[in-house]
């Protein structure tokens, strides 16, 4: 089959407005829904304050590394995943793009589904809807949890938000990526910082909080002898910078020409970081009061991170203190604008890559893919049965689809392309922060070691010990199945033919002898 219909090059990409757009676009796809409700948990099981020793560890050597990679593909070959790997690694480059794109295709069916219900809970916070019983009343009243693991019993308290976020997306995506991603991020991330800031603030004066504090910070240096401790703070560095499955490497094809792509990384990387550490305070201080309320050690409390923190402790502690609608409010307001530029950035992802491949104009890709997507996600998650839906794929597109994509992508680009000076030349041409050796030690070596130690471990657990106690059947459907979806799909979008010849480009700017000059002119 040909693979082109034409041999016209693909059309002018969009692009930022300048450094400060991309920043702030990257910071809001970064910061998501874990940077709150994973992190601190992470962190308290894991050795404490001792716990950021290999999270510092794991963020230079494996966040970053991997952030720049991603930044150096899509900049200097212009284009979304498969677009930009195929012009650096072939029809394989593509593959792996395209099992990026469905990556973001899965994630983005349950992401809004969180969205809606964290929506949902910032307008019950304002009279505390939940009542005492905040854990039944999110899976008895709100979610109507069925023990079935599949109905079409829906859900109208989930559905209407569930299709309002949809609307939401797909009205910003469709302004493009000045006038509704960058715009959207500019609103959402300054509100996102302020109220989170004012939260904290909150929180640090409640009773209990300095224990809650202790319990967060203390440090448990015995933990860093255990490797399942260091394989916790890749996992967190790696999934909260958004690296790997195209989300940066499409942000940085709409950059400039001239453009400094480390410093900006830089920022972004250390931006991320610090908001998960000023999550870890708020929600470890408001922990600490609700272990106070109780009379029992912060150790006991159930619900630490996840879905359970987010819309059972934390609700609950509401309940408990003085101005609980406004804290409640604070909080799922956060909530629900750090989960909005996260999924935005997940969508563009897919938006993207569909443009780039057929020819499609962001209208219709937005309109048309967006609006099957939603469908799908309505039919999913807005039923009795979303929660346990949501709570599989999470962790196969999570811990199996992005941390196999690294592996993959870094050994092809890196091992079989040997790209690894090029891209390294490229990202130093234009920068102030410049990369050698060290970098392409971690980025080639380090990182797919770590990476590839953490997908068997994963893999051999899961094959072990059901997730979550559901049943293996379903799990073999919904879970292995994800997998095999985004596999199947990526070959048959890398054998579809392009609308554009996907290699008439020249890479920008040049490397070496001919960058010196670039950069001196």
């Amino acid at each position: 089959m040909s693979q082109t219909t034409t041999t016209a090059s693909a059309p002018a990409r969009a692009e930022w407005t300048g450094q400060f757009g991309f920043i702030i676009s990257a910071i809001g796809s970064a910061v998501g829904l874990g940077n709150i409700w994973r992190f601190p948990g992470v962190a308290y099981e894991n050795g404490g304050g001792a716990f950021l020793i290999p999270y510092i560890v794991a963020l230079l050597t494996a966040g970053i590394p991997i952030l720049f990679l991603d930044y150096a593909i899509g900049h200097r070959f212009r284009g979304s995943a498969p677009l930009a790997l195929r012009r650096v690694a072939g029809k394989l480059g593509e593959g792996i793009g395209w099992f990026q794109v469905m990556i973001c295709v899965f994630i983005a069916i349950y992401y809004t589904a969180v969205l809606a219900w964290a929506s949902s809970y910032f307008v019950f916070s304002f009279n505390l809807s939940w009542g005492e019983d905040a854990a039944g009343y999110f899976t008895g009243e709100y979610l109507k949890l069925a023990d079935q693991p599949f109905t079409l019993d829906f859900v109208p308290a989930v559905l209407i938000p569930l299709i309002l976020m949809w609307g939401v997306a797909l009205v910003v995506l469709g302004a493009g990526v000045v006038k509704g991603v960058q715009r959207l991020n500019m609103v959402a991330i300054p509100l996102l910082v302020v109220g989170f800031v004012i939260l904290v603030v909150r929180a640090l004066f409640l009773p209990g909080a300095t224990e809650g504090l202790n319990a967060l910070f203390t440090p448990d240096f015995a933990a860093l002898a255990d490797p399942s401790v260091w394989v916790a703070a890749y996992s967190q560095i790696f999934f909260s910078l958004s690296v790997a499955f195209g989300i940066m490497m499409t942000y940085s094809s709409y950059r400039k020409r001239r453009s400094n792509m480390t410093s900006p990384g830089l920022v972004v990387a250390f931006g991320n970081s610090s908001f998960e550490i000023l999550a870890g305070i708020g929600v470890f201080a408001t922990l600490g009061f609700f272990a106070h309320q109780q009379g029992v050690g912060v150790g006991e409390l159930e619900g630490l991170k996840g879905v359970g923190l987010a819309f059972m402790t934390f609700p609950a502690i509401a309940t408990q203190m003085p101005g609980g609608e406004i804290f409640g409010a604070l909080f799922f307001g956060a909530l629900t604008l750090a989960g909005l530029t996260s999924m935005i950035s997940i969508m563009e992802v897919i938006l993207a890559g569909v443009m780039d491949k057929f020819g499609l104009t962001r209208k219709r890709a937005v309109y048309g893919i967006g609006g099957v997507l939603a469908v799908i996600s309505v039919v999913l998650f807005g039923t009795t049965s979303g929660l346990t839906a949501l709570d599989t794929i999470d962790n196969w597109a999570n811990n199996i689809g992005i941390v196999a994509s690294a592996v993959v992508m870094t050994i092809t680009v890196l091992w079989i392309r040997r790209a690894g000076t090029e891209l390294s030349g490229h990202l130093s041409a234009l920068s102030t922060f410049k990369v050698g050796r060290v970098w392409l030690v971690c980025v080639s070596v380090l990182g797919p070691v770590v990476l590839g130690y953490m997908l068997v471990a994963t893999i051999v657990d899961l094959l072990a010990t059901p997730f979550s106690g559901y049943d293996t059947g379903y799990l073999a459907i919904v879970g292995w199945g994800s997998i095999a979806v985004m596999i199947i799909c990526s070959i048959l979008l890398t054998m579809s033919p392009w609308r554009y010849n996907p290699d008439r480009f020249t890479p920008w700017p040049p490397v070496g002898a001919a960058a010196a000059k670039e950069t001196a002119r």
